[in-house]
């Protein structure tokens, strides 16, 4: 990560003819929010007396305790590529702060910040995130609006002329390297229309900046091209849905934490420990990391996303694998995760719930080398494998009763988070729905 001054970001403005700043946030749905200034405001924002309006956006406070600062992170300071030679535009993200100068507990990003301050003080040093995001690129209509027609027919690494999607993917790795990415893959995936892009990995607070800063760019460069890009975790029937695996490491003083050469697949104690407590709360954070309705649309057997709580250093299907990689890049693959989920929330809650297994040294089970989907329930139940959430319902009513990931989120989030997941799966609850009308207008 950068690290930048005051004076440096002044003297790069000035430098780049940047004419608007972009201040950045993140609410409690994962939803980018920003307030544009004009370059004559920076150095107020510099200072930390941008103030806006707290009661507009969903789950942060009430109206009477609407004033709010946003804090820039100047090293998060980037000038979009794309803009305008004749007027530039760059962006911070910042962290929520109250009147009182106190960090806002309702922001995403300061909650993340507090969970990496309990990890330091078990004597960890980093908490790294490589994520695999990925995404469907849908056409427009001649009014601008996505449809469902998909601009190509493409499978699994599959190129052109299958995948023609691969200049938009192209031109999105290429801006994406001009803001700083490192970029270490970028393919077609499984289904038609379907796309991923991989980043290095990196600190959890910066990776998780990072998720939110791609998810801009593939949006906005997938436009340019009359596309439509969408993190939707399951947009069609039939085919794979979009996952976001996290690949996590715990680090000491630049050591890998969860490498042991001497250990049993060369993983430590301590990355055992972690697993243990990845599997014990993953019924509970799943409401976490696949939070709308649809998150349980790709949740189900047969299109390669993860539905059963188990561990394997070798096979697929399990919640969680270990590539093979070790030393510095040994790491625990968490393949639930989809790209719906507000990333610094979803971070929080898995760094907590592998913390729990580390701190009450948590034994993970034999681990899972045989193919999940194929197994009977009875097999399952034998071999201790249970079920992840199969409705955002059932997953609200695990998180609720785990102290552990509620601390994780701290009560104001937890609340609000709740609050706004139920209405939604009511909404769906009470709605009537294309298939039910199909299956039964004419039958009944």
């Amino acid at each position: 990560m950068a690290k930048y001054t005051k004076d440096d970001i002044v003297k790069i403005v000035q430098e780049e003819n940047v004419k608007y700043i972009r201040l950045q946030f993140t609410d409690i749905l994962g939803t980018i929010k920003n307030v544009e200034i004009p370059v004559s405001q920076l150095e107020k924002a510099l200072d930390n007396k941008m103030m806006f309006d707290g009661s507009s956006i969903e789950g942060f406070v009430r109206i009477e305790e609407s004033d709010m600062y946003l804090f820039p992170d100047l090293d998060t300071f980037v000038i979009f590529p794309w803009t305008s030679e004749k007027g530039k535009v760059a962006r911070f993200i910042c962290d929520i702060y109250n009147a009182d100068g106190t960090p806002f507990e309702g922001d995403p990003r300061n909650n993340l910040k507090r969970m990496l301050k309990e990890m330091e003080a078990l004597g960890f040093t980093d908490f790294n995130l490589g994520p695999e995001p990925e995404f469907f690129l849908f056409k427009l209509d001649e009014k601008g609006e996505p449809t469902l027609e998909l601009n190509d027919k493409g499978g699994y690494f599959d190129l052109a002329p299958t995948d023609l999607g691969e200049n938009c993917r192209r031109d999105i790795v290429l801006e994406l390297e001009e803001m700083g990415f490192e970029i270490e893959a970028s393919h077609h995936e499984v289904a038609p229309g379907q796309h991923e892009i991989d980043f290095k990995y990196a600190n959890a607070l910066k990776a998780c900046d990072d998720i939110q800063t791609f998810k801009l760019v593939v949006k906005t460069i997938a436009r340019k091209h009359g596309l439509h890009a969408t993190f939707m975790p399951k947009p069609l029937f039939g085919v794979n849905g979009s996952g976001m695996h996290c690949n996590l490491s715990l680090f000491k003083n630049g050591e890998n934490a969860f490498y042991d050469t001497k250990g049993d697949l060369e993983l430590s104690e301590t990355a055992k420990h972690f697993i243990a407590g990845i599997l014990k709360h993953a019924t509970s954070f799943t409401a976490v990391t696949n939070p709308t309705v649809n998150s349980y649309k790709r949740l189900v057997p047969g299109y390669e996303a993860p539905c059963y709580v188990a561990w394997s250093a070798r096979n697929r299907s399990p919640l969680i694998r270990i590539p093979a990689s070790r030393g510095l890049s040994t790491r625990v693959e968490v393949r639930s995760v989809d790209p719906a989920a507000n990333p610094y929330l979803a971070l929080a809650v898995l760094l907590a719930a592998g913390l729990d297994g580390v701190k009450n040294k948590l034994a993970a089970p034999k681990p899972v080398d045989r193919n999940i989907y194929v197994m009977t329930k009875p097999e399952r139940e034998a071999a201790g494998i249970v079920d992840l959430p199969a409705t955002l319902a059932e997953a609200l009513d695990n998180l609720k009763s785990n102290e552990v990931i509620v601390s994780a989120l701290g009560q104001h989030i937890f609340e609000h988070f709740v609050e706004a997941k139920e209405i939604e799966w009511d909404m769906f609850r009470t709605q009537v729905h294309p298939w039910e009308r199909e299956q039964y207008m004419s039958m009944y």
